[in-house]
């Protein structure tokens, strides 16, 4: 067997997020500087933005069918697939069914962005994801996020919150008799 090919019955390694945004970099951003020298930075960047965006947003959605469910909870327990690699640190300042606050203290996407030369182009390529995902994955969850990394922050400050979850029902009374409640 040659060293590139995979016994057929072994599936390939999956690559990490990280992996996968630089791959992606490394194509994409020299389309994007190239349109952009022909087309304007404004309109090239509005366009990048669209397309990222609504990738995000059908990536939130299929992660929502994997998980089973789209509450905050689930999506808290997805931040692994983020973290992969060491990609990303975070601080954990809250969690639970209608909140979830982390601070990212170190971004390798940034970093890797920056490496190859793409910092002005990594808020687009990547930071800008995060609200799509989220709306994709659960239109009623929120997130907040003031500063990145990626834009020269200490620290990127996510805040998602969702709904409150319904109030169960109160039970309906029932008779025994016509007439008579009972208890």
């Amino acid at each position: 067997m040659a060293p590139h090919e995979t016994p057929s019955n072994t599936a390939p390694p999956r690559l990490t997020l990280l992996d996968r945004r630089e791959i992606e970099a490394k194509i994409v951003g020299p389309l994007v500087r190239a349109f952009a020298a022909e087309f304007g930075d404004d309109r090239t960047l509005e366009v990048v933005r669209g397309v990222i965006g609504d990738l995000a947003r059908q990536s939130g959605a299929e992660l929502a069918q994997a998980l089973g469910e789209a509450t905050l909870t689930a999506f808290a327990h997805a931040l692994d697939r983020w973290k992969e690699g060491g990609a990303l640190e975070i601080e954990l300042l809250e969690s639970s069914p209608d909140r979830l606050s982390f601070n990212v203290t170190r971004c390798r996407y940034a970093e890797m962005y920056r490496a190859l030369g793409l910092a002005d182009l990594g808020a687009s390529l990547s930071c800008q994801r995060d609200f799509a995902l989220v709306e994709g994955f659960n239109p009623s969850i929120s997130l907040s996020r003031t500063q990145t990394l990626m834009g020269g922050a200490p620290f990127c400050n996510f805040r998602f919150s969702a709904p409150p979850p319904p109030a169960p029902a109160p039970p309906s009374p029932t008779t025994e008799g016509p007439g008579d409640p009972v208890g």
